[in-house]
């Protein structure tokens, strides 16, 4: 076998991985029950491919998977709506930032946040490419990897993997949401951008415990 033909195996091998890996990734994204605009992000499918897929995965799968239509979440209010859900997008922050869904470099401490350190042109500039840059295979299943291991330390979350895909990529672009510490105790909190008070944990805000 000559230098061509060993170039074009090659060549034809890298394709399938690339092709088999996307195609596990959306079926993983499905399991999770994403739409189809976001599996198509992440997976660079077509929407007909997708669509292909969930059906043929359905015919197998032990459990009803609903298709979940309309846009997206949107609303960084969702993740302080409550002390509850303060709580878990914390916890769930923390895991996207171990398994390095969230860039490194997205963390801003307390006085860095004071100094305005975040909001030179340069920075924002910097946040929005990552945010738009954060879709893709590699990233996608360090995502499924993180949520999933959020589900396992907390298995009665609210935080559905669609809002677990908004809050990582709200985190990378940092232009409404960033991930900061807390000034009382310095544990990983997540904040507005632009906080309009010192950033204190749940549990740092929480009723006077008795001396």
């Amino acid at each position: 076998m000559n230098f061509y033909q060993n170039a074009g195996m090659r060549i034809s091998d890298d394709r399938y991985s690339r092709e088999r890996a996307r195609m596990e990734l959306a079926l993983r994204f499905l399991q999770h029950e994403a739409r189809t605009q976001t599996i198509r992000a992440w997976t660079g499918l077509s929407d007909d491919r997708i669509r292909k897929l969930y059906r043929s995965y359905l015919s197998q799968a032990r459990r009803h998977l609903p298709r979940h239509r309309g846009k997206s979440p949107h609303q960084i209010t969702y993740f302080t709506r409550s002390l509850r859900l303060q709580e878990e997008t914390a916890l769930l922050a923390s895991v996207l930032s171990l398994l390095g869904v969230v860039p490194a470099g997205t963390f801003v401490g307390v006085s860095a946040a004071a100094s305005g350190a975040a909001s030179s042109a340069a920075g924002v500039a910097a946040a929005a490419y990552a945010g738009a840059s954060l879709p893709g295979v590699t990233r996608g299943v360090l995502l499924c990897q993180a949520f999933e291991a959020f589900r396992l330390l907390l298995p009665s979350a609210q935080i559905s993997f669609e809002h677990a895909v908004f809050l990582a990529i709200a985190l990378a672009r940092g232009d409404q949401l960033r991930l900061g510490d807390c000034s009382d105790c310095g544990s990983l909190m997540v904040t507005e951008r632009f906080p309009l008070r010192t950033a204190r944990c749940t549990h740092c805000t929480g009723p006077a415990q008795p001396r």
